[in-house]
């Protein structure tokens, strides 16, 4: 299984806008996605796909969180989706 940290960028955290740009890339990925606060264990990830899991999170500016995948691909979806959440979509 793949896996990636990433620190969250936006200045106003993991709300409403970057997670709606998050979610829809995590979607449209070939493999399935989870997220969980770093520190979390596995088994409470959630999927990375749904907005209502990315706003549960209360992921706030500087926060880590634990990315994984499994299956062909895994890597570079990753890799996709952590730049994502290490962009500040709050200064565009």
């Amino acid at each position: 299984m793949a896996e990636r940290i990433a620190t969250i960028a936006s200045r106003v955290g993991l709300h409403a806008r970057p997670a709606a740009i998050f979610a829809e890339a995590a979607g449209d990925l070939p493999v399935e996605v989870t997220i969980a606060a770093e520190g979390e264990p596995a088994d409470e990830a959630m999927d990375a796909a749904s907005i209502l899991s990315l706003m549960s999170l209360g992921a706030k500016h500087g926060d880590k969180v634990v990315l994984r995948a499994e299956g062909e691909g895994a890597d570079e979806a990753l890799e996709t989706l952590v730049k994502i959440l290490e962009t500040d979509h709050d200064a565009e």
